[in-house]
């Protein structure tokens, strides 16, 4: 099954219905259909074709969407570049994985000149400059053109991961990987052709693509917001009467002002889906008072793995958390150091298993990183590298990452109960918590910590005081260190290892 057979399925049944809303683009399924395979045929009279990469670096918009399509109806493999990376970050996406062409945007054309990439083909929107082709020129010169792929051609992304801890790999992402967690959206959040989704996140980012192609599955028409503003946002949700809303708990938090000023707004919102970081509990008690009639599904999931779990709405307070139950198909193992599962309830890695990899939800491997790959499936299972626990009645909980886990004096220290504790503290804006260097307990907790715009200012002492009241004594960090701002990638996670590399070289002098 492939993607593109799906949106002509559509495209065939409901022609005229509006499948694509961005700005003042509108796009029907049929325009959407023709449009996409007219760009498909052009970049194969480039020498597109099957097994190519081919770049998308741009915004959320309308053409990222048409380019995908084009670059899978060809038998190519879309590259999703965040449009936060440096030129040299960039520079490291296009060396690993050699793209044929890629299609930029006049918001990113400049620091893709900085990146000083080579590329055979370059296609940009919605104006060409000097060099560039012009991608609404290449879709009206081209007649539309459907492709016979070979049945085994599966791939269609390669996704970068976030890099927290070093590195980005490419995660290698099939047809099979979006369109099957497409229908478990159906069956867990109740996602039908006649809701009306809006994304407020980057569509680089699978959680984003995955709306995408809830659209072309179930048909359900997507509204694409090209930045998240919290007081821009209100606007689309009324006017285009909005009933899915996608998120991260961090648009929830900036997002939730606007929600109790004008609730009116997001009258027509039947339900909020949410991943990322944890969701915390006051944020989901005031969207929820505020909009009784929606219910917040939240999940975890990784650029490997896609959603695992759900938490339903009626969890989400009395169990505010865990990160939900399974979904169907997918299997779970906690296991310790040495690979063995530990007991019940326990803390232990999480690995997690859906069939063959590529074929369900976990990846088909890293791009050209066979080591990786190995390292991460075991035995068919993909090792998360995640830290958790499930309880009797089969709720999961993530306590840390497997890197991030202090182990201080023989104790194992979980930096997200410590960074909990720390954001309790009503000064403090966000907090990261690691592991350093300690010459008699091994490791020692330090936490970075972010203060709020005109807060009172804090103390060392008051922050270890605040936390020796909420955790255990040997949790509470030996090192208090305040930032202006905590170091971030471009998708927003906080990059832990370099607050290790700064506090060691400052320890060192």
């Amino acid at each position: 099954m492939k993607l593109p057979a799906f949106l002509a399925v559509h495209a065939a049944a409901t022609p005229r219905r509006e499948a694509l809303v961005c700005e003042g683009l509108r796009l029907s399924f049929i325009e959407l259909e023709r449009n996409s395979s007219s760009l498909a045929a052009a970049l194969n009279a480039q020498g597109v074709g099957l097994g190519d990469r081919v770049a998308i670096y741009m915004p959320n918009c309308a053409e990222f969407v048409l380019a995908f399509l084009a670059i899978v109806k060809v038998g190519a493999i879309a590259v999703p570049v965040g449009t936060r990376l440096t030129p040299r970050e960039i520079a490291c996406v296009f060396a690993d994985c050699t793209p044929r062409a890629a299609f930029i945007h006049a918001e990113t054309r400049a620091t893709f000149a900085r990146a000083g990439v080579p590329v055979q083909t370059l296609i940009a929107a919605p104006d060409a400059a000097p060099g560039e082709l012009d991608l609404h020129a290449l879709i009206q010169s081209h007649a539309p053109r459907n492709f016979a792929l070979p049945v085994e051609s599966d791939d269609c992304m390669i996704a970068y991961t976030s890099g927290t801890t070093g590195r980005p790999k490419g995660a290698i992402l099939t047809q099979a990987n979006y369109f099957v967690p497409s229908f478990v959206n159906a069956v867990e959040w109740g996602l039908t052709a006649r809701d009306r989704q809006l994304i407020t996140t980057p569509l680089t980012h699978r959680t984003a693509f995955g709306r995408v192609v809830n659209m072309l599955c179930l048909g359900a028409p997507l509204v694409i917001l090209r930045k998240f503003d919290p007081r821009e946002t209100a606007r689309p949700c009324a006017a285009e009467a909005i009933t899915v809303l996608g998120m991260v708990p961090t648009v929830g938090r900036m997002l939730l002002p606007e929600i109790e000023a004008a609730p009116q707004s997001f009258a027509t919102l039947r339900i909020i889906v949410a991943t990322g970081e944890a969701f915390p509990r006051e944020v989901k008690e005031r969207i929820l008072r505020a909009l009784p009639h929606a219910g917040i599904h939240s999940y975890f999931a990784m650029t490997e793995c896609g959603a695992l779990t759900n938490l339903a709405p009626a969890d989400q307070l009395a169990r505010p958390g865990s990160i939900g139950r399974l979904i169907a198909g997918v299997e779970v193992r906690f296991v310790d150091a040495a690979a063995r599962d530990v007991a019940p309830g326990e803390v232990g890695e999480l690995w997690v298993r859906s069939g063959e990899p590529g074929r369900f939800l976990t990846m088909r491997g890293y791009y050209g990183k066979p080591g990786e790959t190995a390292e991460a499936f075991r035995e068919g299972w993909l090792a998360t590298g995640d830290m958790g626990r499930a309880d009797a009645e089969g709720f999961l909980y993530i306590v840390d990452r497997k890197k991030d886990m202090v182990l201080s004096g023989g104790y194992n220290i979980y930096s997200k109960e410590v960074e909990l504790a720390i954001l309790e503290y009503p000064a403090v804006r966000d907090v990261a918590v690691v592991g350093v260097p300690d010459a008699v307990f091994g490791e020692a907790v330090a936490a970075f910590v972010e203060l709020k715009p005109g807060a009172a200012v804090a103390t060392e002492e008051q922050i270890v005081a605040h936390c020796r009241e909420r955790i255990a004594g040997y949790k509470k960090p030996k090192h208090v260190r305040f930032l202006a701002q905590l170091p971030r990638n471009s998708s927003g996670k906080v990059l832990k290892y370099k607050l290790r590399q700064e506090f060691t070289a400052k320890m060192a002098v």
